[in-house]
């Protein structure tokens, strides 16, 4: 067993962190501790005391970044990594992450939360559009980002478009982005997502240990 992840099911740098650790590394690679945010473990604010999921806890290190943790785990099986992140998209598949992670994950925190700033939703939802636009032309040439396999950048991407199209899923459902739609289909059907969101109790010190994936 390579350490211990902090995850909470459904946060979207969590989920794609267990996604790349599902998809590169062995059975029992991990031991997996379920966190609620409103009574996070002291074992794990010791480690990591911003206190943001996910951790990954390992003998001689702790890595506290989602992306981190998906290099980390490709980079445990070399055969997967280079056909996740082959050397010569990897700097457009890193350009297209900070995209997410940046214009558009501040248009989906507005978005979902519209009555708390000072524009509307559809502004918000208007603002997040480019990136959506972008990933349906992207996927009118494959059936994924960059190619017809999965690749890193839809691990990490898929989470937050999930979480953009559940704000109003009949909007969603009925967008131009015919394209992105199936390509979410796809993965919320799959059988990696869906063995990744498993339900697990909170952990707490005493309870049995919970091996991923």
């Amino acid at each position: 067993m390579l350490g211990v992840l902090y995850s909470f099911r459904r946060c979207p740098y969590a989920m794609r962190a267990r996604l790349a650790i599902a998809m590169c590394l062995a059975e029992h690679s991990v031991e997996l501790r379920e966190v609620v945010l409103k009574d996070k473990p002291q074992a794990m604010l010791d480690i990591s005391p911003k206190g943001t999921v996910p951790v990954l806890q390992l003998s001689q290190n702790v890595i506290e970044e989602s992306l981190e943790i998906m290099h980390f785990a490709c980079a445990q099986n070399p055969p997967k990594r280079a056909s996740l992140y082959p050397e010569v998209l990897q700097n457009e598949m890193n350009e297209l992450i900070a995209q997410n992670d940046g214009d558009f994950k501040w248009a989906l925190d507005r978005y979902k939360y519209a009555d708390r700033y000072e524009e509307s939703e559809i502004f918000y939802r208007q603002k997040g559009e480019v990136f959506l636009a972008k990933l349906n032309q992207m996927l009118t040439e494959h059936e994924n980002l960059f190619f017809d396999e999965a690749s890193l950048a839809d691990l990490a991407i898929f989470p937050f478009v999930r979480q953009f199209a559940h704000v109003d899923k009949r909007w969603f459902e009925n967008s131009e982005y015919t394209y992105l739609n199936h390509w979410l289909n796809r993965w919320l059907n799959s059988d990696l997502f869906l063995h990744v969101m498993n339900k697990y109790k909170q952990w707490q010190p005493d309870a049995d240990i919970v091996y991923f994936p």
